[in-house]
């Protein structure tokens, strides 16, 4: 008897595993396709905030927000029924509301939405590597003013500037991305309560019994077609959307290589910030440690597409690894580190944790990316990548 129901547990164990990796494999890629998705719709002429990665980490944040504070999409829990139709006393003290939190961030689903979609979605590495593009004055900036000469000019090219204009710049990256991310939280939380006796309740049977099976298949096929359309895109010469030449192949490198990649960077963050973070109450180090780390290949994988070998070639080489070098920052960076999670982290720990916590994540990561790409950038330069994006 014992044995049988040792088996049982560890097999819903097993089933619930299988269901928080499905989730966050099929979030990581929505997620990230949202983040490059609201950075191409935010680029755009005359934009008054030109760091698109910006409204990303908005708006993932403010998501997460909203899942953190809800008392309602996820009521049953696993399956206890604790609440009335309407009014209950079930969150009617600090405690209850606490305790529930921490019992809904152990349901696969919101596990997926929370790590996955919201974790993906923001990308603290991105921020770094924006905050150090004002530092450099290498901040792309949208076109607002016609050439003189007709031409379109680049939107990578920039006007000389002395050090403490830099200075500005990377102090006004810094402000605007942490206050907006900061207020972001605070609205979606806001907006859980305004519609908490507007959201309908996840029942935990449609939950355990449909939803996380069907995602098994769903989130596992997506990864496999995302891998296969890497291999074989569709806009290769003599594909359903062949543009001509391989020179004009664009899919792999603006969106599928992303997809391939994000799932191991959210797989790792996610495991990463389980055995972690409970190391020291007051620093979060899981979420800590992927931040710097993911910041760190994102900037050796910048350097290698923009580096030359002494002959001029790219150190990127063909277009398929300058592609390849592209999802790796957009989808395994993007999704192995997070600002959502970030900026909940020092919300949630006390004042002079946060203060700390925040400071040293910000520092250790424009550090990181001072020392990685700023020792090409300042040296042998950076030449022109080899894809098209």
């Amino acid at each position: 008897m014992v044995s049988e129901r040792y088996r049982q547990r560890r097999a819903s164990r097993l089933a619930t595993e299988l269901y928080t990796i499905s989730y966050l494999i099929l979030f990581a890629i929505l997620g990230t396709l949202a983040h490059l998705g609201v950075e191409w719709l935010t680029f755009y002429p005359g934009a008054p905030v030109i760091f698109s990665e910006l409204w990303a980490n908005v708006g993932g944040t403010l998501v997460l927000g909203y899942l953190s504070e809800d008392r309602r999409l996820f009521r049953q829990e696993w399956g206890k029924v604790r609440l009335g139709k309407e009014k209950d006393s079930a969150f009617d003290s600090a405690s209850k509301r606490e305790r529930h939190r921490k019992v809904k961030s152990t349901i696969p689903l919101y596990i997926g939405l929370a790590t996955g979609f919201c974790g993906s979605f923001t990308s603290f590495s991105s921020f770094m590597r924006d905050t150090f593009f004002a530092l450099s004055n290498d901040l792309p900036s949208p076109i607002n003013h016609p050439s003189p000469s007709g031409t379109i000019p680049n939107t990578s090219s920039t006007v000389p500037r002395n050090d403490g204009h830099s200075f500005m710049a990377l102090v006004a990256v810094i402000f605007i991305t942490i206050a907006l991310c900061f207020a972001a939280l605070k609205i979606g939380a806001h907006i859980a309560i305004f519609l908490d006796s507007y959201m309908l309740v996840l029942h935990f049977d449609f939950l355990r019994k449909f939803l996380d099976r069907i995602i098994v298949f769903v989130a596992f096929g997506a990864w496999v077609g995302a891998i296969i359309m890497a291999i074989i895109p569709p806009d290769r010469p003599g594909g359903p959307n062949s543009k001509g030449s391989w020179a004009k192949e664009t899919w792999r490198g603006q969106a599928i290589f992303a997809c391939v990649f994000a799932p191991v960077g959210c797989l790792i963050r996610f495991y990463a910030s389980l055995h972690l973070n409970g190391i020291k109450d007051s620093f979060p180090l899981g979420t800590f440690c992927v931040n710097i780390f993911g910041t760190a290949v994102l900037g050796m994988a910048y350097d290698l597409q923009h580096v030359a070998f002494g002959d001029g070639r790219l150190a990127g080489g063909s277009i398929v690894s300058c592609q390849v070098l592209q999802g790796i920052m957009d989808g395994f960076c993007g999704s192995l580190t997070t600002v959502s999670t970030w900026m909940l982290e020092i919300n949630s720990l006390k004042r002079v944790h946060g203060y700390i916590y925040g400071m040293t994540s910000v520092g250790a990561g424009l550090a990181i990316l001072v020392a990685v790409m700023g020792s090409v950038r300042w040296t042998v330069g950076w030449m022109p990548i080899a894809c098209v994006m």
